[in-house]
């Protein structure tokens, strides 16, 4: 039999604890570090997104209020007589649109870094196979046989195998395939055990500080200390986001203990990948003197150009271990972590996407003698060269989203503060 393949196209400034999320850090006017939004862990990510992301809404209210200022300054130039428009006003707008930005925020952190991502990880892109007879050929241009020479000629049926494009090719395909499969909330599914996750998280990361002490080498032992006791709630949010819909509760569907201590080590790995994304940006920050020049960005003008271009190039050194660390270790670690947790799925509880139980052969049932458990290295190797550019052009997505929501909403404060004070009119 003849087989022929076709292939279609196919530095963070945050505590320890709250490392877990894709993040944007700006470090300063002279240093800004940015590090693509890779997905780590999401189910901490409400309270973890607060923490991160406060210092942005922050500077999106001040640009607006200073807006508002700047141009009250101008008009009182000319007018001693014009207010400033309505301070209540303002306040009430700015208000509305902060809390708009972060739920928007909060929502593509969520589906994208989380949901999508997690599903990115696990799918195992399948092949359909049929088979052509070339002697009952349809083909206008095939030779016209008689019965004999059909029969003395090579009849042996070709085999194909065409390769299915992934689902997770694309977030708008993954998002309408989950819609489709699980219903219009399905993008958010494992939202309550994310929930959870957090505030337990929170809570023991909180005891063990206390217990060990607030420094930075402390706070990263607790980190990495808390990641492993929740192991098993961290799993358990895994198999909720990547199995289909179900009739059992997910609090029944906690992992067992058996398979807490199988998930200990990679877990344990991406925690302490998750803090030397944080720490060897800020430690090379540090160590180039840029908190210096940080704390006064405005004498940066001042410097001689030979110190401007040592400034710049220190910024960038720092901006570039960054995303070689998140690349080259947290990024690996979190693909890693997700599929050993994958594969610990139960039986009886299907995916929702086209996922291979068996990792290549790799992974034995229980029934028969295996550990039904994916190794660490075998679960980066069969997460093949297409799946990882996928998942490098899922976070590329997600970047440019965040930037573009970022930009959106600061344009939209500034504009409401001028349309409040009577600077833009609209007819």
């Amino acid at each position: 039999m003849k087989v022929t393949f076709y292939g279609t196209k196919t530095l963070r400034m945050a505590t320890a604890e709250s490392t877990a999320l894709p993040s944007l850090a700006s470090l300063t006017t002279a240093s800004v570090l940015f590090i693509p939004p890779y997905h780590i862990h999401p189910p901490k990510f409400l309270l973890s997104q607060l923490i991160n992301m406060s210092g942005i809404a922050h500077h999106l209210l001040k640009r607006g209020i200073d807006a508002g200022r700047e141009s009250y300054r101008s008009n009182s130039q000319a007018s001693d007589d014009k207010a400033f428009g309505n301070p209540h006003a303002v306040a009430a707008a700015l208000g509305i649109t902060a809390l708009l930005w972060f739920l928007a925020m909060s929502a593509i952190h969520y589906v994208y870094g989380g949901v999508v991502a997690t599903l990115t990880m696990i799918e195992s892109p399948t092949a359909t196979a049929f088979t052509v007879d070339p002697a009952q050929s349809d083909e206008v241009d095939a030779p016209l046989l008689s019965g004999d020479e059909k029969k003395s000629s090579s009849t042996e049926p070709e085999l194909f195998y065409v390769k299915t494009k992934p689902i997770t090719s694309k977030i708008r395909t993954t998002i309408k395939h989950l819609v489709a499969v699980a219903g219009p909330w399905s993008r958010f599914r494992g939202l309550q055990v994310a929930m959870l996750y957090h505030f337990v998280h929170h809570t023991v990361f909180q005891l063990l500080t206390a217990l060990i002490g607030h420094r930075m080498i402390p706070q990263s032992l607790a980190a990495v200390a808390t990641a492993v006791i929740l192991c098993r709630l961290q799993m358990l949010w895994t198999h909720v986001v990547i199995s289909a819909p179900s009739e059992k509760k997910w609090y029944r569907r906690f992992p067992t203990i058996g398979q807490g201590k199988k998930i200990i080590l990679p877990t344990a790995v991406w925690a302490i990948a998750e803090q030397a994304t944080i720490y060897v940006p800020i430690t090379l920050f540090y160590a180039f003197n840029l908190d210096g020049y940080a704390q006064n960005p405005e004498n940066f003008g001042n410097f001689s150009e030979m110190q401007q271009k040592s400034i710049m190039l220190a910024s960038l050194a720092v901006m570039m271990s960054g995303l070689a660390t998140a690349a080259l270790i947290a990024v690996p670690a979190s693909v890693t972590l997700k599929r050993v947790q994958a594969s610990l799925l139960s039986e009886e509880h299907d995916t929702i996407v086209p996922f291979d139980r068996t990792f290549g052969g790799k992974v034995q049932p229980e029934v028969v003698g295996g550990t039904a458990a994916v190794s660490m290295l075998d679960a980066w190797k069969t997460f093949d060269w297409a799946a990882r550019l996928r998942l490098i052009g899922l976070y590329a997505k997600i970047f440019a989203v965040q930037i573009t929501t970022c930009i959106f909403f600061v344009a939209l404060a500034v504009f409401e503060v001028r349309m409040i004070n009577g600077d833009y009119v609209l007819y």
